[in-house]
């Protein structure tokens, strides 16, 4: 069984895999793969919901793909992403939010920012609830970051990531996720403190990777450099919908073997 403690006596010694799923089959795939953490992303609503952001994503839009991607993976490590305004408003709703999260079934909650939210993140975490932090390009910030781009560029964000990192280190959190960070800033980082590093087009050095499931197997059409995709699977099933809806229009389904007596 994952805990947060295995979570972070891996850092270092074998590399962490994380994957973001959103209901019971691709949970039940991912848990069976043996991946080590799922997370419920609020990256949902642009994979599953048709989003064009991050930001629309609502508490009970979470809780409802918590509780599928629980049933699909019973015995899984599960962290639920807080999506936006669900922990900025005060700090007694962030930990409400949070533990609403649990009773849907997360083992651990996500949040985006730094220093900032450190006193939020002590709380959540004095509650009895684990946090995992989230540094880098943090989608529910894309209005102010100007768009996906890649953090660490400069000297000024390189020394705020580190400061942060450093901070949500001494918040609590177990492990944090770095997203589209320059490669060698993710590595400088990953060896300033003793959680986890799980990286998302962070590079190499992190100590894990995290991808959203449906990029993996090819399902999502976005191509985003930092994703591999090791299927297509989305091109299956449109040849499989296709050949169904050919042999409905042909009448050569159902046959005899699909009918009952």
């Amino acid at each position: 069984m994952v805990t947060t403690k295995k979570i972070i006596d891996m850092k270092g010694k074998e590399p962490i895999v994380m994957i973001t799923a959103y209901d019971y089959p691709t949970a039940k795939i991912a848990s069976e793969s043996g991946v080590e953490i799922i997370l419920v992303g609020d990256s949902l609503g642009n994979v599953v919901l048709g989003y064009d952001s991050t930001i629309p994503v609502t508490m009970e839009d979470m809780l409802f793909h918590i509780k599928a991607v629980r049933r699909g993976a019973p015995d899984a490590f599960i962290v639920g992403d807080m999506p936006f305004l669900s922990y900025e408003v005060s700090i007694e709703k962030a930990v409400e939010n949070a533990g609403l999260m649990l009773k849907a079934g997360a083992n651990a909650i996500k949040l985006e920012g730094g220093q900032e939210y450190e006193e939020t993140i002590r709380k959540i975490i004095a509650a009895g609830i684990p946090v995992m932090g989230h540094l880098g390009f943090t989608p529910q910030s894309v209005n102010l970051l100007g768009g996906h781009r890649v953090q660490g560029k400069t000297q000024e964000s390189k020394e705020k990531l580190l400061r942060d990192a450093k901070a949500l280190e001494s918040a609590g959190c177990f492990a944090i996720v770095l997203e589209l960070v320059v490669e060698s800033v993710a590595k400088e980082i990953t060896e300033s403190i003793n959680i986890p590093t799980i990286g998302i087009g962070a590079g190499r050095y992190c100590d894990g990777q995290v991808l959203v499931f449906h990029d993996v197997v090819g399902l999502s059409t976005a191509n985003f450099k930092f994703v591999k995709k090791y299927a297509n699977t989305y091109e299956i099933m449109a040849e499989a919908v296709k050949n169904y809806k050919n042999e409905v229009k042909s009448r050569t389904f159902p046959t005899q073997e699909n009918v009952f007596e």
